[in-house]
C-alpha cells in the first residue's frame, strides 16, 4: 500500500487492493456489497479489512446511535457555512467534523449535501448550500478536503435531483440536458474531480425515467466521463431492483443486513450464477469498497490515514471556531445605523452611564433553532441560545416569548421534566423500560431528554434480545398552576398514564406512503390536558408496543411532549409590547420550528409559523429601536422587513449560536454572511415541489434563483450575494489579465476601498453575462468570487480566476462556448455591480 499523503490522504496501491478482493469467494464478496447493520460495513479478515463506520453528518457527526447521552459538535447549518461565501471556513469545518469523526470511531460522514436552493420550499434547504451551483461547488469542495486531508471519507449526496421532499422515493424528476449539466451535476462535477471525493450517495428519486440507483448516468457520467474512482452507496433503502442496481454502478446497498434489506444478498448470488450479471462488475464494486477502506485507515497493513494523528478536538477551541463561523455566515440585510448596539442606555433616557436596558422577545429567542431536522439531527454537548447569549453579554435583558410558534407539543424539557422520584440520579430527564414479550424487563437506562429513538434495534441501549414493549417513566413538576397538556409523538400504539391513572390508550398512524423521514421528524401526536397546581408533581408513564408501528423494522420512537400554560396570543403580543416600549432597545428573535423545515417533507407556506408577524410590526410601533433576528434554515417571508431597521438572518448556527449572536450585535464580530439564495418578498412564482401522477417537471430549466428573478423582472426582498457589515466599501475599478501558469479563463482583478470606520470583510463577486447571444441564457451567472479584509482607509486589490467553463455551456452532448464579447461585472451583490470589462473569446 503506498504511503499516506498530508493533503489527498492514502493512495491505494491497485495492484494491492486486487490482491485482498482476488483472496474472496464470490459469497464473501456479495456479503460485502451490503452493509452489515444501520451504519456499518461488514468486517472481512481475509482481506483484511476492519468494521467500517459511516455517520450522519451535515450538522455534526452524530455516530452510530441516537442518544443525547453521546453528544456531537453541533456545526453551523451548510447555508450559515455558504453565506461565509469563504471556502477556507467551510475546510477548517470540515478539519474539525474529521477530528470529531475519529473521536466518535466514524470512518465515513454521509455529507456534504450539494443539491440546489431549486425552491425554497424546499424542506431541505438548510442542508444545502446555495441555489447557485458554483457557490455550491466551491464550498462543498472545501468541505470535502478539509474531511479527506485528515483521513475522513466524505460522502457527495444526493446524486441527482433530490432537490425537494415531496415523494422524493418514488417521484420521477423530469431534467432536460442542459440544466441538468449545467445546474444539478456541476457540484458534483467539480467537487469529484477538483477534491476528490471518496464516496458518493445515489439518491432515492429517478432522473428522466431512471431511478438513481440503477441510472445509467452513475456509470456513464461518474465513471465515464469524470474517471471517479470512489465509491457509490445508495441512500439507505434506496435499491430495489437486483439486477438493475449490480448492472448499474452503485457499490453499497445501505443498510443492512441483507436478509433485512436491499435487493442483493442471495439474490446477486444467484444472478451471478445464472449469468444475469457479470462476476466482473462484482469484482470492481468490491475494490471500490476496498479502495475506499485504504483511504480511510481500514486495512490491515495499511499505512495510517493523517487523521489517525489529530488529536480530540478541545472543548474550548470547538467553541470559539464554532462560534466564529456562525458570525461569519450572519447576514445583516438591513441596517439603518441602529447596529452595532451601544452597551450603555441612551442619554436621552434615565440613568445615563448604565448598562444598556435590552427587551429580548420571540418564541426562538430561549429555544433557538441551531440545526434542522432528519438526518442532519446531532445532540451538542450544550446549546447557547440567543437569550443567553445575551444575558452573557452583561446587558440588563428582560425576556417574555410574545407568541407561541409551535403548532405541535414541543418535547417535554426542564425545569418541568423530572427523572422519576424513586431513580437515585434525579435530574431531568426520563427512565427507560424494555420489556420481552413475556413481560419480563429486558433491561433499562436513564435518559437526558424526552425524544428517544432507536434504529435497527436496541443494542445501542445495550439491550440484545427482542423488545415488546417499551416503558417511559418520568416526573412533571408545575412551575405555575394552570392546564398543562401532556402527549406523546409516535407511530404506533400508546398508552399515557399520569398518577397511574389512564389519559388515553391510542393508535397514532399517518398516512399511506409517508415518508419514514416524516413519520420520525414530525410524528403524529396526541395530548390530554391536565390541571396542575404551582410545585404540584405527577407520577408520567408512557408505554408502547414496538411491534404496533409500521416502520418497527427501521426505527422506534417516542417523544414525551408538554405545553406548559401560556396566555393567549394577544395577551403575550401585550405583554411583549408592554416591555419593548420600557426597555432602550429590543430584539426580536423570529424563526421557523422543526415541523416547518426537516427531511422528509416540504414547506407549503413560507410565512412564519404562528402570529410572529403581528408580534414583529407590534414590538416595531412601540420601539423603533428593535432589531429583529431571523432564526430560519432558508427564506421566510419577512412582510415587515421595510419597516425594521435592523434585520440579521442568523440561519441555524450551531451550538454557539447565541454568544455568536451576542458578539455581532454588540460588534464585538463582523455580521460577515453574503446571502447564498435570494430572498423572496413574496411566494409568486416559485417553483413547485408537487409532483403531478408521479412526475415533478423542472419546466424553469435554467432559470432557477436570481436567475428566474432576473427573467420574469421581478423583484426580490433581498437579492443573491446582499448583506451589509459595519464598514461601507468603494468598488474603484476592475482589470482582466492572463490566467496563472496552468491555470485556463481569465484572470480578474477588483481594486476597493474600506472606506469606513472600522475594519472589515467584503464579498467581491464577478457575475458574467453574454450580450446579443444566439444561445438562451440567463442575463447573468455567478463566474467567480473572493473574500477581502481591510482597515479604516485602506485599499486592496483582490484577484479572482473566472475559470473557462464559466464561459461555456452545454450543447448537445459537450461544453461549447459560443465566439464573442463577454462582459464580467463585479460588485457587492448580484443586484449591485459597479465595475464592468469585456473579454473577447474566439
Amino acid at each position: 500500500m503506498a504511503p499516506a499523503d498530508a493533503t489527498t490522504g492514502v493512495i491505494p496501491d491497485e495492484a494491492e487492493l486486487r490482491r485482498r478482493a482476488g483472496q474472496l469467494s464470490l459469497d464473501q464478496k456479495i456479503r460485502l456489497l451490503t452493509g452489515a447493520d444501520f451504519w456499518a460495513l461488514y468486517s472481512e479478515p481475509e482481506a483484511g479489512l476492519r468494521r467500517l463506520v459511516l455517520s450522519d453528518g451535515p450538522a455534526g457527526v452524530r455516530g452510530e446511535s441516537w442518544d443525547e447521552r453521546d453528544s456531537s459538535a453541533n456545526v453551523p447549518s451548510a447555508t450559515a457555512l455558504a453565506a461565509t461565501w469563504d471556502p477556507a471556513r467551510a475546510e477548517a469545518i470540515g478539519m474539525l467534523l474529521a477530528r470529531e469523526a475519529r473521536r466518535k470511531g466514524v470512518d465515513v460522514l454521509l455529507a456534504p449535501t450539494v443539491n440546489l436552493h431549486r425552491t425554497p420550499y424546499a424542506g431541505r434547504c438548510f442542508e444545502c448550500f446555495s441555489e447557485d451551483p458554483l457557490l455550491t461547488a466551491r464550498i462543498g469542495a472545501a468541505y470535502v478536503r478539509g474531511l479527506q486531508r485528515c483521513g475522513v471519507g466524505a460522502t457527495v449526496k444526493h446524486f441527482v435531483g433530490n432537490d425537494s421532499e415531496t415523494q422524493r422515493m418514488t417521484v420521477d424528476v423530469r431534467i432536460d440536458d442542459r440544466t441538468l449539466r449545467e445546474l444539478y451535476l456541476a457540484p458534483f462535477e467539480a467537487i469529484v474531480r477538483d477534491a476528490g471525493a471518496w464516496a458518493v450517495m445515489a439518491a432515492y428519486n429517478g432522473v428522466n425515467g431512471s431511478p438513481m440507483t440503477q441510472s445509467p448516468l452513475l456509470r456513464d457520467i461518474l465513471h465515464g466521463e469524470w474517471g471517479y474512482d470512489g465509491l457509490v452507496m445508495s441512500d439507505w433503502t434506496a435499491a430495489h431492483d437486483t439486477e438493475a442496481t449490480a448492472g448499474a454502478a452503485l457499490d453499497l446497498a445501505m443498510p443492512g443486513p441483507a436478509s433485512l434489506y436491499g435487493p442483493w444478498g442471495e439474490a446477486l448470488l444467484e444472478a451471478v450464477g445464472k449469468g444475469a450479471v457479470d462476476e466482473a462488475l462484482i469484482d470492481d464494486k468490491v475494490i471500490r469498497i476496498l479502495r475506499l477502506a485504504a483511504r480511510v485507515g481500514a486495512l490491515a497493513d495499511g499505512p495510517a490515514p493523517p487523521g489517525l494523528a489529530l488529536q480530540a478536538p478541545d472543548s474550548v477551541a470547538v467553541a470559539q471556531e464554532l462560534g466564529t463561523a456562525a458570525a461569519a455566515g450572519f447576514v445583516l440585510a438591513r441596517n439603518d445605523g441602529l447596529l452595532p448596539l451601544p452597551r450603555y442606555g441612551p442619554a436621552d433616557r434615565p440613568g445615563l452611564g448604565r448598562r444598556l436596558r435590552l427587551a429580548v422577545i420571540g418564541p426562538n429567542a430561549e429555544v433557538a433553532r441551531t440545526m434542522g431536522g432528519g438526518s442532519a439531527t446531532v445532540f451538542p454537548p450544550y446549546t447557547i441560545s440567543p437569550l443567553e447569549g445575551l444575558r452573557n453579554s452583561g446587558l440588563q435583558v428582560t425576556y417574555t416569548p410574545g407568541v407561541t410558534s409551535h403548532l405541535r407539543g414541543a418535547a417535554a424539557r426542564a425545569p418541568w421534566l423530572l427523572r422519576p422520584d424513586r431513580v437515585a440520579d434525579a435530574g431531568t430527564g426520563a427512565e427507560i423500560r424494555f420489556l420481552s414479550q413475556a413481560g419480563e424487563l429486558a433491561g433499562s437506562e436513564l435518559r437526558d431528554g424526552a425524544t428517544f429513538m432507536w434504529l435497527s434495534g436496541f443494542a445501542t441501549s445495550g439491550v440484545a434480545e427482542p423488545v415488546a414493549r417499551l416503558e417511559v417513566r418520568c416526573v412533571i413538576r408545575a412551575t405555575v398552576g394552570g392546564e398543562y397538556q401532556l402527549g406523546v409523538s409516535g407511530l404506533g400504539r400508546y398508552r399515557l398514564l399520569v398518577d397511574g391513572a389512564e389519559a388515553f390508550d391510542a393508535v397514532l398512524a399517518l398516512p399511506e406512503d409517508s415518508d419514514i423521514a416524516e413519520a420520525l421528524m414530525r410524528p403524529p401526536q396526541q395530548l390530554a390536558s391536565v390541571r396542575l397546581a404551582a410545585g404540584q408533581s405527577v407520577d408520567v408513564v408512557v408505554e408502547h408496543d414496538v411491534d404496533s408501528s409500521p416502520f418497527a423494522g427501521l426505527g422506534t420512537l417516542v417523544q414525551l411532549n408538554l405545553v406548559p400554560p401560556h396566555g393567549t396570543d394577544e395577551e403575550e403580543i401585550a405583554a411583549a409590547v408592554a416591555l419593548a416600549a420600557a426597555s432602550d432597545a429590543a430584539v426580536v428573535v423570529v424563526g421557523t420550528t422543526a415541523e416547518a423545515e426537516s427531511e422528509g417533507f416540504d414547506r407549503t407556506t413560507l410565512a412564519l409559523p404562528g402570529r410572529q408577524d403581528d408580534l414583529v410590526r407590534q414590538v416595531l410601533a412601540a420601539n423603533p429601536r428593535t432589531v429583529v433576528v431571523v432564526n430560519s434554515g432558508a427564506p421566510v417571508l419577512l412582510p415587515w422587513a421595510q419597516d425594521a431597521p435592523a434585520v440579521l438572518l442568523s440561519w441555524f448556527g450551531g451550538q454557539e449560536y447565541g454568544d455568536a449572536l451576542a458578539d455581532v450585535l454588540l460588534g464585538d464580530a463582523e455580521p460577515g454572511g453574503r446571502l447564498p439564495m435570494t430572498w423572496p418578498a413574496s411566494e409568486e412564482g416559485l417553483p413547485s415541489t408537487e409532483p403531478v401522477d408521479g412526475v415533478l417537471t423542472y419546466h424553469e430549466g435554467l432559470f432557477i434563483g436570481y436567475r428566474g428573478y432576473d427573467r420574469d423582472g421581478r423583484q426580490p426582498l433581498f437579492p443573491f450575494g446582499h448583506g451589509t457589515g459595519y464598514t461601507t466599501w468603494a468598488h474603484e475599478s476592475v482589470t482582466l489579465d492572463q490566467p496563472p501558469a496552468g491555470a485556463s479563463g481569465v484572470a480578474v482583478c477588483v481594486q476597493l476601498r474600506n472606506t469606513g470606520s472600522r475594519r472589515g470583510r467584503e464579498v467581491v463577486q464577478v457575475y458574467a453575462s453574454r450580450p446579443d447571444s444566439a444561445v438562451e441564457r440567463p442575463a447573468k451567472w455567478l463566474a467567480g468570487f473572493a473574500t477581502v479584509d481591510a482597515d479604516p482607509g485602506e485599499t486592496v486589490t483582490v484577484g479572482i480566476l473566472i475559470p473557462e467553463r464559466a464561459f461555456q455551456h452545454w450543447s448537445g452532448d459537450a461544453w461549447s462556448t459560443e465566439p464573442g464579447t463577454f462582459v464580467l461585472a463585479a460588485g457587492p451583490s448580484s443586484a449591485s455591480l459597479p465595475l464592468t470589462a469585456s473579454v473577447v473569446l474566439p
